[in-house]
């Protein structure tokens, strides 16, 4: 189950009893309660599912082809353990197995000799942050980004070089005039070399 769908089922989850329980006694024209120490200690979504509920849903992370090492690990913990251990999962031991994941897969971009300098510096940026919306946020939007950057410096390189035929220079020309990065990376992976 990609992270995607995991914060989709949690904020779901989450937002299901609130909106269900509280719209109709606000509806009916009963003034919202106040917030207190009991109106701000909601319980978690998954004090609500049962074992078997939890279980299931700790198997669907396993199952899922793109759960990294950590995740599947504490999955497997989770699932070995209490009802209580599969809650803490859902709760928290999902958010920092991903986070660890996360890590390596910036780790082994920051090892290969290929990564531009726009994805390393942004990929030490997202590791010095440390947080797992930083890491998960550098994977998912930052890394294409940064890569659109190294792109644009690539193609910069190739104008520059005087030997380059004209069908080539207006194909790289083209691409930065496009500007999006799936056009850059197309014409530094593919475009190129079809000139």
């Amino acid at each position: 189950m990609s992270l995607t769908r995991v914060a989709l089922v949690v904020t779901t989850g989450a937002l299901a009893p609130v909106l269900v329980l509280s719209a109709p006694a606000l509806a009916a024209g009963a003034t919202p309660p106040a917030a207190g120490p009991a109106a701000t200690e909601a319980g978690s979504p998954y004090d609500s599912m049962t074992e078997d509920e939890l279980r299931i849903a700790i198997l669907r992370v396993l199952n899922d082809p793109e759960s990294g090492v950590g995740v599947r690990r504490e999955a497997q913990e989770a699932l070995d353990g209490t009802v209580e251990d599969m809650r803490y999962f859902w709760e928290t031991g999902i958010v920092l197995a991903q986070a660890e994941d996360d890590r390596v897969a910036i780790a082994r971009l920051l090892g290969d000799p290929a990564t531009g300098m726009g994805v390393r510096r942004e990929a030490t940026e997202a590791l010095d942050a440390g947080t797992p919306e930083a890491l998960r946020y550098f994977l998912e939007t930052g890394i294409v980004l940064a890569q659109a950057e190294d792109d644009r410096v690539a193609i910069a390189r190739l104008l520059g070089d005087p030997d380059i035929s004209d069908a080539l220079r207006a194909a790289a020309e083209a691409a930065l005039d496009d500007g999006s990065p799936e056009a850059l990376r197309h014409f530094v992976e593919v475009g190129q070399y079809e000139v």
